[in-house]
């Protein structure tokens, strides 16, 4: 079996805990969400995430992938590190036995975080891999599902400030004379919310 190894770094203004609960631990329903016209679904067949576990991601129509499935190698929740294994499924491209990826979060200056991944493919038999277009691609794949997973936490704050900032400026006011006009401020900061949260998916 023969193989290479491809290392990448990907920074983010999220912090490590937020980050690796958002990509790893609640991965599951929230790639699907935030970048459905990559991901239809993921779902563990086995297990629910502990080491040994098996999820199947199915690609959304029109990708040029339809299905993989990952084997959960290791999990450490207090380090911010995950392994896992691409097992079977159309990445593999009948070329190789297993891919399998080392992921870990660490705090970068200014309070987010620096993504390390290292990604381990192993060839069945003799095949030779174009190694060059491999890592192309999976860098482009690795910084466009982290930044939308960064744009993602990043709206989710500033609208839960935007509501909180309405609220507050809301109960400072008169009750009997602006009872009306600040409803319709409130009812506006949420329309615009709603509006910035489908826009902010589109990648």
């Amino acid at each position: 079996m023969g193989g290479f190894t491809y290392e990448s770094e990907v920074i983010t203004s999220i912090p490590p805990p937020k980050m690796f609960k958002a990509c790893i631990l609640d991965g599951d329903t929230l790639i699907p969400k935030i970048v459905p016209q990559v991901f239809k679904s993921v779902e563990y067949i086995e297990g629910n995430g502990e080491p040994g576990s098996i999820r199947k991601v199915t690609f959304a129509q029109g990708n040029q992938f339809n299905y993989m499935k990952q084997k959960v190698e290791a999990l450490d929740r207090e380090k911010f590190e995950y392994i896992y294994s691409v097992i079977e499924g159309d990445p593999l491209m009948n070329m190789l036995d297993k891919i399998t990826y080392e992921i870990k979060l660490e705090a970068s200056p200014g309070g987010g975080s620096m993504c390390k991944t290292s990604s381990k493919y192993y060839t069945i038999g003799d095949i030779e891999l174009k190694e060059e277009a491999i890592k192309a691609g999976k860098e482009k794949a690795s910084g466009v599902l982290f930044k939308a997973i960064e744009a993602y936490l990043l709206l989710e704050h500033w609208q839960h400030t935007s509501i909180k900032f309405a609220s507050r400026a809301k109960r400072n006011r008169s009750r009997k004379e602006n009872k009306q006009n600040n409803k319709m401020k409130l009812e506006c900061t949420a329309e615009i919310v709603t509006e910035h949260n489908i826009f902010s998916f589109k990648i």
